[in-house]
């Protein structure tokens, strides 16, 4: 069911699953995207140590000197940090390997599932403008990623159309439930999206069929297939709907965001306020 949004400031979307190579990033990259092209501001939020949010949104690892871990680490503002992506309307918080430490250091902090929340949902942050954050987490139900589920409104699950699918999911709707029950009640289910699908597979199809008996509603309709384009276009620094706006994988992403904002219609009312 759509939720209307009457709550300032930006809507806070973790996108999570603890299996790696899911199309995580891809899914975060790429909504950004087609926010964008929809007239959204829209931060990407780097969690990942891997910093492949970073790359795909073109910013050079030379060029991260700051990033998420002083965030979380080093109680940097939020606007120190953020800076314009390769394509409009979308800003990144870029990270680096320095996160790959974060989960030890976190620990002996009292506040350590708290901070990102403070960090994102603050007024000094709420007044940067973004209409979204994407926060890419890291593949793993980490320290770092139960800051994002604190922080977020949302979670978006990017769902590889393979045979363990759906066993790799219970774990991280379990993480979900015990952080509504411990730290923020309002987390919802933004959607899961089945990525990687292959029509002529009948594996993948079937694969699909299961998510979509087992959990509903709660699976967005359009799925992404695999594809060329989308594949090549990190090496390019770029979301696929830059590097090559009319291919299939492109369009699949902008039905997603489509998907995505008919959720929110309150969304759509902020927006025209603003412009």
């Amino acid at each position: 069911m759509p939720v209307d949004l009457h709550a300032k400031g930006p809507r806070v979307i973790a996108v999570a699953n603890q299996k790696g190579g899911v199309g995580k990033t891809t899914t975060t990259i790429n909504v950004a995207a087609g926010l964008a092209e929809l007239g959204y501001r829209v931060l990407v939020v780097d969690l990942d140590p891997q910093g492949n949010a970073s790359t795909g949104l073109g910013v050079d690892i030379a060029d991260r000197e700051r990033t998420s871990y002083d965030l979380l680490l080093e109680h940097a503002a939020l606007a120190e940090l953020v800076r314009p992506a390769s394509v409009p309307n979308v800003w990144i918080c870029p990270a680096n390997s320095d996160l790959a430490s974060a989960d030890i250091e976190l620990v002996a902090n009292e506040k350590r599932s708290f901070l990102l929340y403070d960090a994102l949902r603050g007024p000094l942050s709420q007044a940067l403008g973004f209409d979204f954050m994407l926060i890419d987490c890291p593949p793993s139900l980490s320290l770092l990623t139960v800051n994002a589920l604190v922080s977020a409104h949302s979670v978006l699950v990017p769902l590889q159309s393979e045979f363990f699918a759906l066993e790799g999911l219970s774990q991280l709707m379990l993480t979900i439930r015990d952080v509504r029950h411990t730290a923020n009640p309002d987390l919802r289910i933004e959607g899961i999206v089945v990525t990687m699908t292959d029509s002529r597979n009948r594996l993948s199809q079937q694969v699909e069929a299961d998510v979509r008996s087992t959990l509903g509603e709660l699976v967005f309709a359009t799925t992404i297939p695999r594809n060329v384009r989308v594949s090549e276009a990190p090496s390019f620094a770029l979301p696929v709907l830059a590097y090559d706006s009319a291919s299939k994988g492109a369009e699949a992403y902008r039905k997603l965001v489509i998907e995505i904002v008919a959720r929110h219609p309150g969304r759509d009312k902020i927006k025209a306020e603003a412009s």
